[in-house]
């Protein structure tokens, strides 16, 4: 049996949310897939055989026979595209823009949750000490833009479920498996997408001891 054609780099840890993201797209899709794990703690990712792949020299990043990509939000477009048989972004037009808005927002933006909640809170479970005033303030417009978005408790963000439901997720999950309050409907929804197959078989990778 030929191997895949697709290969995706991924950090060792399998911490990264961005390579989360692409793998449960991957995952979703039903593609065969590689899986190469880089140390960045190494400085792997500028490693000259994986500079050549990757332009932005960051996990993840997906091969695809000849073609090599970067950035997770790209890489998942570029899957529905390329293979659409199972999409991973709404169908429709104006709800696939939203989607694409809070994959943008999510890594552009709250950097004092990204600090202060690694995502060693949600893969290994280590605890934080209390947020900062500033990430405080970062927790307070995610759950009020997560309010807006999910308002009624729908169980998807865009009627069904799709890519930026993960990635949302990991981040109300930054706050939530650290302890820190979260209103209990936006809890409900980061528990359902937490038990999706393609997510779990993110969560059940074995990572090395830190």
């Amino acid at each position: 049996m030929n191997s895949p054609s697709l290969r995706l780099y991924v950090d060792a840890q399998f911490t990264s949310p961005y390579a989360m993201s692409v793998f449960v797209a991957l995952r979703e899709k039903g593609l065969a897939f590689d899986t190469q794990t880089l140390d960045l703690d190494s400085a792997q990712q500028q490693a000259a055989d994986f500079t050549q792949l990757s332009l932005t020299q960051r996990v993840p990043t997906l091969v695809d026979g000849d073609f090599a990509l970067s950035e997770s939000s790209a890489i998942t477009e570029y899957l529905d595209e390329a293979y659409p048989a199972t999409v991973v972004y709404p169908v429709d037009p104006k709800q696939r823009a939203r989607a694409r808005q809070v994959q943008a927002w999510l890594r552009s933006d709250l950097l004092p949750i990204r600090q202060e909640r690694s995502t060693l809170v949600v893969f290994y479970g280590q605890k934080m000490p209390p947020l900062s005033p500033a990430a405080q303030a970062a927790a307070q417009k995610l759950i009020s833009a997560a309010q807006a978005l999910l308002a009624g408790n729908p169980d998807f963000l865009f009627g069904t479920w799709s890519i930026a439901d993960v990635d949302l997720a990991v981040m109300l999950n930054r706050l939530i498996l650290n302890g820190d309050s979260v209103p209990a409907e936006l809890v409900a929804y980061a528990q359902r997408q937490w038990q999706r197959p393609s997510v779990q078989a993110w969560v059940n990778l074995q990572r090395p001891a830190l």
